[in-house]
């Protein structure tokens, strides 16, 4: 019996589609280029119609879980998490907006203007209209999500939690099973239409040192969170990050917060945490705890505004990363799941959510998302350190008492 064939990553995927569209840009004629256009758009518009479904079914998700009865506990270790995510991200926006600009220079913004001057597009184009708008999907999933939370075993039954339990499965199949596999032909088409264009090597330019920025910040950001941690706990910190090594490549290798899961418990147990708060903070931490994400994120959305030329402040910033650490709660668990979620919430910043900024956006955080999801796993084991801390302090001491 053979042995099963390696299937090929997202990731590799995504650079193998990248150099096809490059290719077909510079060498193709115009008419292979518009059906590749057309074929984009025609995902685009699928996906524009499955992005408020994806928000409802796995906000409200993840706020329902949340919040499931684990008293001063998991409100101390969801407001932990929260924290550092807004200020893993707000350091990220304050790091790129002023080293940034030293390579996004007017030359990358005039040629990436300069793109209109060659326009192409599609033979032709399908509107299908969401049943919801993005706006009113976040609205409708907080409700949901912090009603069912708080009523669900009271007031309500576990029909309604079921109910968007199967949907955010049925939302799951769909990425893992359409959205996913198609990706690469949107991002070979973007490609293919910016090469055409003119604007992609001045924005490649770019990419790698974004992607070198993104790197040194996770590192940055394990380094401070595990001092804090190891302070508190009065471990060396140092050692806490040697044992949390194999965390870190797991989820470097699986692209998977969950999929990491027992990897990080073990390396939770070599920090000298309890069983019982790695068994809670590690699993739950996992989907509400995205700093590594956040970092990526926020640095690529950063680029993009420079790129194009768009206002890029601290207050155009702020609240996009401050919906998005909540938002970003259960997100997905397949590659790219983070940038899935954020996509709806592109136009707080003034990017719409589909279109070829928002794909280039998405290829970016793709290309790091493995490195990413190994600093949130990573970071959850600091602050379980925090936690066991807390727990001796306050919570246990209150039982013995």
């Amino acid at each position: 019996m053979e042995g099963k064939k390696k299937k090929l990553g997202l990731v590799p995927k995504l650079i193998i589609a990248i150099v096809i569209g490059i290719l077909l840009g510079l060498y193709a004629p115009s008419f292979v280029i518009s059906i590749l256009i057309t074929a984009a758009d025609l995902f685009k518009q699928f996906l524009m119609f499955v992005i408020p479904l994806m928000v409802v079914a796995f906000v409200t998700m993840g706020i329902a879980d949340l919040t499931q009865g684990a008293g001063k506990l998991l409100a101390f270790t969801a407001a932990v998490a929260y924290a550092s995510t807004l200020l893993a991200g707000s350091a990220a926006y304050f790091v790129a907006s002023n080293f940034f600009p030293t390579f996004v220079n007017q030359e990358v913004v005039s040629k990436v203007a300069a793109a209109s001057d060659r326009a192409i597009g599609g033979y032709f184009s399908l509107t299908i209209t969401p049943l919801l708008e993005t706006t009113a999907a976040v609205v409708l999933a907080f409700v949901l999500g912090v009603s069912i939370s708080t009523m669900r075993g009271k007031e309500i039954g576990d029909a309604l939690y079921n109910v968007v339990k199967e949907l955010s499965e049925i939302i799951t199949k769909v990425l893992n099973r359409v959205i996913i596999p198609l990706l690469p032909l949107y991002i070979c088409g973007t490609f293919a239409k910016m090469t055409y264009q003119g604007t992609t090597f001045a924005i490649m330019s770019v990419l790698w040192k974004v992607f070198l920025v993104v790197i040194i910040l996770h590192m940055l950001y394990l380094l401070i969170a595990f001092t804090i941690a190891g302070t508190i706990t009065k471990r060396n910190p140092v050692t806490m990050l040697k044992n949390q090594i194999p965390g870190y490549l797991t989820a470097i290798g699986t692209q998977s917060s969950a999929a990491t899961i027992p990897v990080n418990i073990k390396c939770a147990q070599n920090n000298g945490v309890s069983e019982e708060i790695r068994n809670f903070v590690v699993p739950l931490c996992a989907n509400i705890h995205m700093a590594g994400s956040m970092i990526t994120i926020t640095c690529c959305v950063t680029a993009t505004l420079l790129i194009y030329g768009m206002p890029h402040g601290f207050l155009t910033l702020f609240p996009f990363i401050c919906v998005l650490g909540i938002a970003l709660v259960a997100s997905p668990g397949a590659p790219g799941g983070s940038i899935f979620t954020a996509t709806p919430f592109f136009p707080i910043v003034g990017i719409p959510a589909v279109g070829d900024i928002a794909s280039l956006l998405q290829a970016m955080y793709i290309a790091q998302d493995s490195f990413g999801t190994a600093c949130n796993v990573s970071g959850d084991n600091a602050i379980s350190a925090l936690v066991e801390a807390f727990y001796c302090k306050h919570i246990k001491k209150e039982k013995r008492d």
